[in-house]
Order: C-alpha cells, then structure tokens, then sequence
C-alpha cells in the first residue's frame, strides 16, 4: 500500500531536466505566441481548457492533466466536469461542441488502424460547430499542447508548480 506524498517529500521532487529558459529563451516568445493565438476569443477559452486536459490525459501526462485540472478550477468550472472529461462520452455535462471538440483531439491523438484519424464526418461536425477561424483555433488548440508534451515526458516538470518554477535550478 502507497501512502500519499507529505508536503516536504513534494518538494523535493524534481524535473528531469532543468527549465528549458535557461538555453532557449525563445521558448517564452513562442509559448506566449502561441497562447496569443490560441486566446483569441473565437472558441470559449473553457473549451481550450477540457481539450489540453483529454490531450494530457491521453498521453499521461500528469504535469499537463494537473495544469489544465488546475486551470479549470480557477476558471470556475465544477468538479463534475472536470473530472468528467475522461469519461466525457457518455457524460451529460458538455455540450455538443465540447463533445465534438473533445473528439477531435482524441482522433488526433489516438492512432485508428482501420483509416485516417479525422475523417470527413467527423469533421463536419466540427465545422457544424465552430466557424473556419474557431476550427483553426481549435488546431492550434491541440498543436500547441502537442508542443509541450514531449517536454513534459521527457523532461518531467514537477505538477502543480508555476511555469517556471517546475524545474530543477
């Protein structure tokens, strides 16, 4: 039986690898860059936030599924959708967008042995949803925390520490 970490063993976690700043400053133009575009108001930014969770859960990302968990709860979404968004197939707290956008990045993510991933319907009822800019939104969406899964998996950020400061000095 594992017992639940203490706060002092917590802290003494630590990445991988230290913050990536450190070599590549860039880094921060590009993240911010990308949240820029991502943030733009042409899909709720409640949307953007279950899409980066389904993304980091598939992937098993526990810094990424701790920090879109994290983010929904300070923008005021309840518990029941926030944890539902595992199971969110059969969930009746989205909405039909939500669902639509939520099975865009599974097919996306997930690899389907029987054709291509997003497939013609699937995509037309996305575009049933969201408008030409709000789909490109939603892609940049999933690309931008595709960008940032191999830095959580390789790299290991520590979960539930401010950008920044989740890396090994």
């Amino acid at each position: 039986m594992t017992s639940t970490p203490t706060t002092a063993e917590q802290d003494d976690l630590r990445s991988r690898l230290p913050d990536p700043a450190h070599f590549f400053p860039e880094v921060a133009t590009i993240a911010g860059a990308m949240s820029t575009a991502v943030l733009n108001g042409s899909i709720p930014r409640t949307t953007v936030g279950l899409v980066q969770l389904r993304a980091g859960q598939i992937v098993g990302s526990t810094y990424h599924t701790v920090r879109q968990t994290g983010v929904l709860r300070e923008a005021g979404e309840t518990e029941e959708r926030v944890t539902a968004v595992a199971s969110w197939h059969d969930a009746p707290c989205f909405t039909d967008a939500e669902r639509v956008a939520l099975e865009l990045v599974e097919a996306v993510l997930v690899p389907n042995p029987f054709g291509e991933r997003v497939s013609d319907e699937l995509y037309a009822r996305a575009s049933a949803h969201y408008d030409d800019k709000a789909l490109w939104t939603l892609t940049l969406t999933i690309a931008q925390i595709c960008f940032f899964v191999p830095v959580a998996l390789i790299a290991k950020p520590i979960p539930g520490r401010a950008p920044g400061k989740n890396y090994r000095v």
